[in-house]
């Protein structure tokens, strides 16, 4: 049996000048560690890219090389084209590029991103948190709500990255209230903390459909994050496959092939309703958050763990 069949997958989000941007405390990788990371990378890994996991996939008695490694970047921020790109251009290394859909083509700011720029803006998670069970009182009576009191000691915030109240609140405006409350309370909280031009915001954080053509162009691998960005485990699986769908609409505009495309999965949620539908459409890869080392022999492809960018030195 070969023995080189593992690779390290490593996930980013925003790559940027963070020091001397409007939002410096955005949780983010800066250019400068960026490049010092692909330094560190290229002298320990051997970058690999899509096209030869799946052709090693495909050949029980193919190896890889030792110590592969594949970059992934998830929500196709304009970082993405304008920071990432040329360094991986310049040292011939591919990235794997994930944005979703409805981002892209209609000017949306996701919730996701919405949450993080909100973070950042307030700087103050007490405060935040504090202006949260504000809005949340307009909908106690409607929903039932819990009690300040009983939402936080019901709320598990154990995290490796975020501190105890930051996690509180990603986990109560991402998914613990009612679509409806989380969604609206986000909006307020979007327009009072950053802007109320969301369309303005949103051509200014996404790639466009052009620049990720030129990725594509020049061999970087694009593949699904879904259309809207929801998790995909909490919905129907008719909804699951509408989702998927609208995203392969997408790939399609950019030349991806319906047997070639890969899913990265929104916030890391998916089930096996969803993996059926992955299945049946012809999905050759699938990305998660779980936080090691891929094995192809031993891991699932549709379930392919990746590590963060800060568990490797910069």
């Amino acid at each position: 049996m070969p023995n080189n069949r593992k690779v390290t997958i490593v996930m980013y989000h925003y790559v940027r000048e963070l020091e001397h941007s409007r939002f410096p405390c955005i949780k983010g990788l800066s250019i400068e560690r960026f490049r010092r990371q692909l330094n560190y990378i290229q002298d320990h890994y051997t970058p690999v890219t899509v096209e030869s996991v799946l052709a090693t996939l495909q050949a029980p008695d193919q190896e890889l090389p030792t110590n592969a490694i594949l970059l992934t970047f998830d929500d196709g921020y304009h970082d993405h084209f304008g920071n990432v790109f040329p360094l991986l251009a310049e040292r011939k290394i591919q990235g794997c590029f994930f944005p979703p859909a409805q981002a892209v083509l209609e000017h949306k700011v996701l919730e996701v991103n919405k949450i993080h720029f909100v973070l950042a803006a307030t700087q103050n998670p007490s405060r935040l948190l504090e202006r949260i069970s504000e809005l949340l009182d307009e909908f106690r009576e409607q929903y039932n709500f819990k009690t300040k009191e009983e939402r936080l000691h019901h709320l598990e915030a154990n995290h490796r990255f975020d501190p105890r109240e930051v996690t509180v609140i990603k986990r109560l405006l991402q998914r613990e209230l009612p679509p409806p409350v989380r969604t609206e309370i986000v909006r307020r909280l979007f327009t009072e903390y950053v802007t109320d031009d969301e369309t303005a915001f949103a051509h200014e954080l996404y790639m466009s459909l052009d620049q990720i053509a030129c990725l594509r162009q020049y061999g970087m691998h694009i593949g699904s994050h879904g259309f809207s960005h929801v998790w995909l485990d909490q919905l129907s699986p008719t909804d699951q496959a509408m989702e998927v769908d609208r995203s392969l609409q997408f790939l399609q505009k950019l030349g991806v092939a319906p047997d070639e495309w890969t899913m990265c999965y929104p916030y890391g949620g998916y089930n096996e309703s969803l993996l059926q539908i992955l299945r049946k459409r012809q999905c050759q890869l699938g990305f998660s958050v779980e936080a090691h080392v891929s094995d192809l022999d031993a891991d699932d492809r549709l379930i392919l763990p990746r590590v963060d960018t800060n568990d490797l030195p910069s």
